[in-house]
């Protein structure tokens, strides 16, 4: 298989794993192609494979078995409901990850209420606009990417560099947070309105709203995800 094109590489990604599995020599429990393979075999980065992994292992095509492995799932999902085992399975690494994004998110949101230039309001709102495009549709990895371009575009703002690298590693090599959130029923909705308050405060120049936005968008998140966990 040849080089994917860099456009939406990890849309392609996943499109590339799944036809791997149907045209495969792969029934339900059997072991697949590790990560290393699979970026060799792809001719793309190893994040690019273990981001659309982890998102089709949310979705029931693949489950992880820690120090073992990627195994294919039965048709019906492994677990059964696949969405609600992997956030089981994950719910530590979830809320450290919306923990630490609230000690960092607010204040990033303020200081780009301060310093964003026009420029930089613009390419907020473009994340925004391509976010509440695809709102309504099931395409997931859309929406991850979406999302995470929003956040990061927010980082960039703030002309620190600092913080725009943390955010780009964030959403390179911690996706999960972006997975979860947008997998809760209704939540991805919430988001668009949340995201609009976010961008509406920084447009505005005014730090104080657009760290207040930013906490109450992060903190819904983050009960969102522990009311799935409830039993």
């Amino acid at each position: 298989m040849g080089p994917i094109p860099r456009i939406r590489l990890s849309d392609r990604v996943i499109d590339a794993i799944e036809t791997m599995i149907a045209e495969g020599p792969f029934a339900a429990g059997d072991r697949f192609y590790s990560e290393n393979e699979l970026a060799a075999k792809l001719e793309v980065s190893r994040s690019s494979v273990r981001e659309a992994i982890r998102i089709l292992e949310v979705t029931g095509r693949v489950f992880v078995r820690q120090g073992k492995g990627i195994y294919i799932a039965a048709s019906a999902g492994e677990p059964s409901d696949p969405f609600a085992g992997w956030l089981k399975n994950n719910e530590t690494s979830i809320l450290d990850h919306f923990e630490s994004r609230l000690i960092l998110e607010p204040k990033t949101a303020r200081l780009a209420a301060e310093k964003a230039d026009a420029e930089a309001c613009a390419n907020i709102a473009r994340a925004h606009a391509a976010f509440v495009a695809n709102a309504t549709t099931s395409d997931t990895a859309v929406l991850i990417r979406t999302d995470e371009m929003f956040h990061r575009r927010i980082a960039k703002a703030t002309t620190n560099r600092t913080l725009d690298y943390l955010m780009r590693t964030m959403t390179k090599s911690l996706p999960e947070g972006w997975i979860t959130s947008l997998n809760i029923p209704g939540r991805v909705l919430k988001t668009v309105a949340e995201h609009g308050n976010i961008l509406a405060a920084i447009e505005r120049r005014d730090p104080d709203e657009a760290e207040r936005a930013m906490t109450l968008h992060l903190s819904n998140a983050r009960d969102d995800i522990r009311a799935s966990l409830e039993p």
